[in-house]
């Protein structure tokens, strides 16, 4: 009970003024109650309609469902159509909407159509997950990646976030507002003895973009901000740490000990995602069971 509701009960013990101070308490009382019901969470992209790249495994799979369940008309967007098609169908059987449409985000063309699809099939597009990523094994240090590693990355972890804010953010304009959402990483504020410096330097050209677009849309009621993952027990990072000696590598550096899941960075997309992050822009969401805080970790 808020401050004013207990003073105004106090006050209801003298005579004079019982009546007035009772009314004023059960205002006080309702209003506290009416906040109580608003922290309810469900349904927090209810009416929304998200396009989430990279949609067929790992975080992009997880968001898909994570925001049907919440209210979401999902469009999943994947180089593998056969697996955006399979995350669509399972968003149908537990009730939501979805569709599957396959795209390769390094192509503008192809994103262009990925949001026209969107906007044909559901209306509006409110919520842009730009989320697909590649990070390929023979990424390595200065001198020994090849133009080949480099140019592929940059194409789709770069120009592919780029290109889905180009074609989402009008798109946008239309629906009054929105959020994008951009996966960057926690690579992107730390430096590694395992280098891979194709990857680092396109996840930290994700955060200067959502910055900059942050603030030329802040007005427009376009919010972007990044989501920074840690080191996730994913399909992409455990095909590259296929040893346990490379796991414990980078386990060490982790006070929490041990890999995040991507369901728990689906939980970070759906804050930026919806309204909870109301007013956030151009910042970063960094969920990495602790990594950039550490010096020591414990034993």
């Amino acid at each position: 009970m808020s401050m004013f509701a207990k003073l105004a009960l106090r006050c209801a013990a003298t005579a004079p003024c019982q009546q007035i101070a009772q009314s004023y308490a059960c205002a006080a009382i309702g209003t506290f109650a009416s906040r109580s019901l608003s922290t309810d969470t469900s349904g927090r992209l209810q009416g929304k309609v998200s396009i989430i790249t990279g949609g067929a495994s790992g975080i992009g799979r997880e968001a898909a469902l994570l925001f049907a369940r919440e209210g979401s008309k999902i469009v999943v967007a994947d180089l593998s159509e056969e697996g955006a098609a399979a995350t669509a169908k399972e968003v149908q059987a537990m009730g939501g909407s979805a569709i599957a449409v396959k795209v390769d985000v390094a192509v503008e063309a192809e994103v262009a159509a990925v949001v026209a699809k969107a906007e044909d099939e559901y209306g509006a597009v409110h919520v842009m997950f730009n989320n697909a990523g590649i990070m390929m094994s023979s990424d390595d240090d200065a001198v020994n990646t090849s133009e080949e590693v480099i140019d592929k990355t940059l194409a789709v972890n770069v120009k592919g976030v780029l290109n889905g804010c180009k074609y989402s953010i009008p798109a946008m304009r239309r629906a009054g507002g929105g959020s994008i959402v951009n996966t960057a990483s926690f690579v992107s504020f730390m430096g590694a003895a395992t280098p891979q410096v194709a990857y680092t330097a396109s996840k930290g050209a994700v955060l200067a973009l959502t910055r900059e677009l942050a603030v030329v849309h802040a007005r427009e009621n376009i919010r972007v901000n990044n989501l920074c993952p840690g080191p996730l027990r994913t399909e992409l990072l455990m095909k590259f740490l296929d040893t346990e000696e490379k796991k414990h590598r980078r386990l060490v550096h982790v006070p929490m000990g041990r890999f995040g899941e991507a369901a728990e960075m689906a939980k970070g997309a759906l804050f930026l995602a919806s309204d909870d992050s109301s007013y956030m822009t151009g910042n970063n969401l960094l969920l990495d069971g602790g990594i950039t805080a550490a010096y020591v970790t414990p034993e």
